[in-house]
């Protein structure tokens, strides 16, 4: 109480009563001294240890934080009869210091030994961190810290938990493929710092939701000589681990030569001749060092990468057209000036002022080497001003551009946008189907064409792309496949083909709809499983004509199918109401158009050969690729 502090009645009385007179607390101090503007005092709540602390005279902050540090809402009550929030106070503690009692009891039952071993768990699977990390003082110590004396698992026991969390992710991950019908997988290799890794992925689409869903199914290290039967002997092996080698639709691969040539030899559907057809001697051999008989492998289907033909198209189609036109002097010195500009701001050493300028710009230098990256950095300088660009140049002392060349960036900004925009949605995973690829190739060669005419440099570079997208994509216009997944697409339907074609293109889809009945599909009946049973004489005499029922099937196939042509809806819940068509999407739709997934996986954090990496054997090193990968659709709770 004021009452009980010896305050000597001058000027300083005044001081204090402002801060301590009306403080709700003020009963847990004693005053001892004054300290010129400050005040020391006792703390009553740690007696009997002595604890004096000091305050200034017209602030009670410093105490407060002791309150709260030391004596966390349950010793200290603010005093019911005076302060300047008079709550009422019944033997019950106030509804603020509740709060606190609460959260810090919550606190101390959340964090376990268990809770805290999950969370480890999962910053070295999420990080792809070295197991070393759980040995240093340093993380040993925040630990403890934070956790007010829990401890770290040791290097053991976290072997232990990644082998039953890979285990658990495994069963977990096969269940689900085991229900689904369609699948599609990805494949592609990586190779760094001397070490080549086969990578591949799987995708379909849930049947109910129409949601694509993504696993990794394979990180595995490739060692010694990379042949044609090793790449598909690892296709195989990861197909039969998983059981879904009938399930699989396709496997997308780049176009680079090594998968180009191994499905051509292996895939069911070769054009080869029979004796060159998935046969070779010990691939085993080459995979697990141990003989075996000789082998018969058939591997799925190749789908080309979609994104990796655009790419190919601007890089390697577009140096030539451009290499062999008028416009090759202005281009190569116009992206030369503009490749100086990226290496001064990736090197240059410029002063703090020039910093903080070229930050302001927010330039885009592109640190990967990919056209679409390349394309938003030159859409970055074509967006500065002429005083900007300007600047820019002579802080980084480059030669500075002149009116032509911005020009021709201008009109190669503008030129370039459609097949930009193409890759982006290329490059999509869970809005991107094998449907969207025709509507997308035709609408760019349009896009394209109506630039010609208003072109000044790259007219002739545009008759070159479009003659290239022709003959690159040739093979994907001319695939049932793509043309069944583009029609069975609600945002697109028939309206990419010519008015002549659509009537034979309702005919494929009727006879493809008519051999997957939906009745069949969901819920079969047993008792007419099979065609030939014979239960009546009716059932029994055949005269080799169409059933009734066949007929009218066909009928109610065909006027789905006129019905869902006719349709304007662009979402895939319309395929709700259309139950032939949505299992024909899910059939020729659940195939990607690219191998962005396997190359997400692959760089993903940009944490996979490193020095944290190089103590991980490749075992481990795959399974904590796989757990990070898959903690999307699988559960990563250790036991």
């Amino acid at each position: 109480m004021i009452s009980e502090m010896e305050v000597d009645h001058n000027e300083s009385s005044v001081e204090i009563k402002s801060a301590m007179h009306t403080w709700r607390y003020r009963h847990h101090f004693t005053y001892k001294a004054d300290q010129g503007k400050n005040i020391i005092v006792q703390c009553n709540l740690c007696l009997p240890r002595v604890n004096l602390l000091s305050t200034s005279k017209t602030s009670t902050s410093n105490l407060k934080k002791h309150l709260d540090r030391t004596h966390l809402g349950c010793e200290a009550k603010p005093d019911v009869k005076r302060g300047r929030k008079k709550e009422e106070y019944n033997g019950e503690e106030s509804r603020h210091c509740q709060l606190k009692k609460l959260k810090a009891e919550i606190i101390s039952k959340c964090m376990t030994q268990t809770k805290i071993d999950e969370l480890i768990f999962n910053f070295i699977v999420e990080d792809c961190q070295s197991f070393y990390v759980l040995e240093q003082p340093g993380f040993r110590k925040l630990v403890a810290g934070l956790t007010e004396g829990l401890r770290s698992m040791d290097r053991v026991t976290l072997f232990t938990k990644v082998d039953q969390g890979f285990s658990r992710m495994r069963e977990e991950l096969m269940e689900k493929l085991s229900s689904i019908q369609y699948v599609c997988t990805t494949a592609d290799i990586w190779t760094a710092n001397s070490r080549s890794f086969f990578g591949m992925t799987c995708h379909w689409i849930d049947k109910h939701s129409l949601e694509r869903k993504s696993a990794a199914l394979g990180f595995a290290r490739l060692q010694g000589r990379i042949t044609h039967d090793t790449i598909a002997g690892r296709i195989h092996d990861i197909h039969v681990a998983y059981n879904i080698e009938s399930k699989v639709q396709t496997t997308v691969t780049d176009n680079g030569s090594p998968f180009i040539s191994v499905f051509r030899e292996f895939a069911v559907d070769s054009k080869e001749s029979d004796d060159d057809i998935g046969f070779y001697e010990n691939v085993s051999t080459v995979l697990e060092g141990e003989p075996e008989q000789d082998m018969l492998l058939f591997l799925p289907t190749v789908q080309r990468c979609a994104s990796h033909t655009l790419e190919l198209i601007v890089t390697e189609d577009f140096w030539q057209a451009v290499s062999q036109g008028p416009m090759c002097q202005l281009h190569y010195s116009t992206m030369a000036k503009v490749y100086a500009v990226w290496n001064k701001c990736h090197h240059l050493q410029v002063g703090m002022d020039s910093a903080e300028e070229i930050g302001k710009m927010a330039l885009v230098v592109p640190a990967v080497i990919r056209w679409n990256v390349e394309y938003c950095a030159v859409q970055k300088i074509v967006s500065l001003s002429e005083r900007e660009l300007t600047e820019l140049c002579a802080r980084l002392e480059v030669p500075r551009m002149q009116p032509e060349e911005m020009a021709f960036l201008k009109e190669y900004v503008t030129v370039f946008h459609p097949l930009a925009f193409a890759l982006e949605l290329f490059q999509a995973e869970q809005k991107c189907y094998l449907g969207l690829v025709i509507p997308t190739v035709l609408s760019l060669k349009n896009k394209l064409n109506e630039q010609k005419d208003s072109a000044t440099y790259l007219s002739g570079v545009i008759n070159a792309i479009v003659v290239a997208i022709d003959l690159r994509f040739q093979e994907l216009f001319a695939s049932t496949e793509a043309k069944i997944a583009t029609a069975t697409t609600p945002q697109f339907r028939l309206l990419w083909m010519a008015a002549s074609d659509r009537e034979e293109m309702c005919a494929v889809l009727a006879t493809e709809a008519a051999q997957m009945d939906p009745g069949t599909i969901t819920e079969p009946n047993p008792s007419r499983s099979s065609s030939n049973t014979i239960e009546t004489e009716d059932d029994f005499f055949s005269y080799g004509s169409v059933k009734p029922a066949i007929q009218i099937q066909q009928r109610g196939v065909m006027e789905e199918i006129r019905k869902y042509v006719e349709g304007t809806g662009k979402s895939l819940e319309c395929l709700q109401d259309f139950p032939r068509i949505k299992q024909l999407f899910l059939k020729y739709n659940t195939t990607l158009p690219s191998t962005a997934p396997i190359q997400r996986l692959f760089s993903q954090k940009g944490n996979l050969v490193t020095s944290q990496r190089n103590f991980l054997t490749d075992d481990y090193f795959e399974r904590i690729q796989l757990l990070r990968y898959n903690s999307n659709v699988c559960t990563l709770v250790t036991e």
